[in-house]
């Protein structure tokens, strides 16, 4: 379901998906880094917020609860889309739903960069570069046997199974025609056992998927290949922000200096008797308080 709202020359956008009878979601999935209404034209915070109130009250009549994440915050996307629900009469619910790891470039050279990492993943590199056993490489364009050693290694890491290959392969594609895609791959003796998959667009690295094969991790062919990642998009692509997704695993603290939040958001609509019970599972677990508004 998509659903638009106009105030002026200004318009706001939102893509839901049906996922029962009265219900919605975002039109996302595990793939998605964040999700919030999208806004065009000329608009200023009073204005969003007055095209997301028309939203709201464009969904009370086709739905009794949505449930939107992950909302970022830095943008107040999560702020202002709470208020306007609100203020259109619905009841919201707001809990974090995820941890996102960010590094702000500011300026630094990549070996500015690397004097601020950690001291044991520093010697880590400098120890597992001098044995010489591995070999990087990092390709823009999209091929064929790229690819396949991509998800050679993915198929034999620690990772689950790919949720959607076609989809991931197809995003890659198109990134690679867009001149945004970075594919590093790292390799022992010929064989492909690392590989990351990145993209680069407006002054922002995405880090989307990375994997190795744990026969070979005491090689660290992970970690050499993420240096080199990370000192292809500071130095050469010359981003000013490397997000590295959703997910709260501990070797993202050594790579990473900041943590953003992001939020699950959930409107439900009062006038339906249908939402009652889960309204009140809300209020007595205890999610409400600061985070409900009415």
């Amino acid at each position: 379901m998509i659903v638009n709202s106009k105030e002026g020359d200004a318009e706001a956008w939102m893509f839901l998906m049906k996922t029962g009878l009265g219900r919605h979601a975002a039109l996302a999935n595990w793939y998605n880094f964040t999700f919030r209404p999208i806004f065009l034209g000329e608009y200023s915070e009073v204005t969003k917020l007055v095209l997301l109130a028309k939203l709201a009250k464009k969904l009370k009549s086709s739905s009794y609860h949505i449930e939107i994440k992950p909302v970022p915050d830095e943008d107040s996307a999560a702020r202002l889309t709470e208020r306007a629900f609100a203020q259109a009469g619905w009841i919201v619910f707001r809990s974090k739903a995820d941890d996102n790891h960010i590094l702000n470039v500011n300026g630094r050279t990549f070996d500015q960069y690397w004097d601020d990492r950690p001291g044991q993943l520093r010697n880590t590199v400098r120890r597992k570069a001098k044995k010489n056993m591995v070999s990087v490489r990092i390709e823009t364009q999209f091929s064929d046997e790229d690819w396949n050693d991509y998800v050679s290694v993915y198929e034999r890491s620690w990772k689950p199974e790919e949720g959607n290959p076609d989809f991931l392969k197809k995003l890659a594609h198109h990134e690679a025609a867009a001149g945004c895609m970075r594919l590093g791959l790292a390799y022992i003796d010929g064989e492909p056992v690392a590989a990351q998959f990145w993209t680069v667009e407006n002054g922002e690295a995405l880090i989307h998927k990375l994997a190795h094969i744990e026969d070979a991790t005491k090689y660290s062919p992970g970690t050499l290949l993420s240096v080199a990642m990370f000192q292809h998009v500071i130095d050469i692509d010359h981003v000013d922000l490397i997000d590295f997704g959703t997910g709260n695993d501990g070797y993202k603290h050594e790579w990473m200096e900041d943590v953003r939040d992001r939020y699950r958001l959930e409107f439900f609509w009062p006038n339906n008797p249908v939402p009652w019970l889960p309204i009140l599972r809300h209020y007595a677990s205890g999610l409400a308080g600061k985070h409900a508004s009415l």
